[in-house]
């Protein structure tokens, strides 16, 4: 999977490791031609963020798709997204303390959701529509506490940023 990382969001999570204000702007075209560069066979493109959502439209759904890509999208959930989206992630930060904006959750559905895991009460998202529920340890500093819940609540599933174990950025 290639990530494509856009710059800013409507929350901008205490936690976050995203820079809020740097960014290249490209145009989609741009975009799939810098994705064609380092994807080698890979078919399918992550975008992330900050958070997506403020960036991605239909043209650059329409070039993705146009040039073989399989599109997912990992969000915060709080704004729609354009049709064509293949895979959708939903983040929900509504109950993160120290947001910069609402984080209620304007979708109604997904392909999986996962959950920064605070030591918060997280069940009610395990009911959101989605096929899969993960929970994520909170910059690796409360793994061991994720994990424990998940064993408690076998509904759940552990999902890692293998990039920060690695301290690869």
């Amino acid at each position: 999977m290639v990530f494509l990382r856009m710059s800013g969001c409507n929350l901008q999570c205490p936690f976050c490791d995203t820079d809020h204000q740097a960014c290249t702007e490209m145009t989609a075209e741009q975009i799939v031609e810098a994705i064609s560069a380092v994807a080698g066979e890979c078919r399918r493109v992550c975008v992330t963020g900050g958070e997506p959502s403020l960036q991605l439209d239909r043209p650059l759904v329409e070039a993705l798709h146009g040039a073989g890509y399989r599109i997912h999208v990992e969000t915060n959930g709080t704004r729609p997204l354009p049709e064509g989206v293949d895979w959708v992630t939903v983040s929900p930060k509504a109950d993160v303390p120290g947001l910069k904006g609402d984080g209620t959750v304007a979708l109604t559905k997904a392909d999986e959701v996962k959950v920064v895991f605070l030591g918060n009460d997280v069940e009610k998202w395990a009911e959101f529509p989605a096929a899969w529920h993960f929970l994520q340890p909170c910059s690796c500093a409360n793994t061991a506490e994720t994990v424990d819940y998940i064993q408690r609540h076998p509904r759940w599933r552990l999902s890692l940023q293998t990039h920060k174990y690695l301290n690869i950025r």
